[in-house]
């Protein structure tokens, strides 16, 4: 991994690596034995403006693919891993951006076209999750394909949030600080700081802070 990279010879030198580790998750560790990390070798990265921080992981299969040439940037911060299969497409108007320390699990899907896509650090994505800042006309008397695509603004995700598998978040929306969402969610609306919540449309059920104040109520002597 010493000479791994992103050039012809150091994704050669990584496909060399990769003999003597097991497959999927088990090629992770080897991201922490190179500052430029890891890039599988079956990785497709087709964007002219990619940035990474240190020790980033890109597993199997991952597409990182400019749509039109009026894209903005992918940049993944230190230590981001994205794991099997994910694909992410950037349009005109769209980016994305990654902060540190983030894990997006298999298979998620992000097209950033019309508005960025934007999440924080320590960030944990579950399995099929899709994330997408726009939307697409349907008015009537004109096919679908030759309507336009419209936002109303970009996804924010800040830091420290989870989302369960098979989550979709739509534009305009921000989830704050530590939420979480529940498997198979939609997300059409912001969600707060530290809410709990679950749904299609995804709606608050309840917040973390009342989590550790029912866990000091079970706690608590028998009165």
């Amino acid at each position: 991994m010493r000479y791994a990279g992103r050039s012809v010879w150091g994704r050669i030198a990584t496909r060399l690596a990769t003999w003597f580790v097991v497959p999927y998750k088990g090629t992770a560790y080897l991201a922490d034995l190179n500052r430029q990390g890891f890039i599988a070798p079956s990785a497709v990265l087709s964007h002219p403006q990619l940035y990474f921080g240190v020790n980033v992981y890109i597993g199997e299969g991952v597409i990182i693919y400019q749509a039109h040439e009026d894209g903005g940037s992918v940049q993944l911060g230190d230590r981001v891993h994205l794991h099997r299969d994910i694909i992410i497409e950037v349009d005109a108007g769209g980016s994305l951006t990654v902060g540190h320390d983030t894990h997006i699990q298999p298979r998620c899907h992000f097209t950033a076209a019309k508005a960025p896509i934007r999440i924080g650090s320590d960030v944990q994505i579950a399995p099929y999750c899709a994330f997408y800042p726009y939307d697409h006309s349907f008015a009537p008397g004109e096919l679908i394909r030759n309507q336009p695509l419209t936002t109303k603004g970009g996804i924010l995700i800040e830091d420290d949030v989870w989302l369960g598998v098979g989550v979709i978040v739509l534009d305009g929306v921000r989830i704050g600080t530590g939420a979480v969402i529940g498997a198979g969610s939609v997300v059409t609306h912001d969600i707060p700081d530290g809410a709990i919540a679950t749904g299609v449309p995804a709606r608050v059920v309840k917040m973390r802070s009342d989590l550790r104040e029912e866990a000091m109520g079970m706690s608590s002597p028998v009165r």
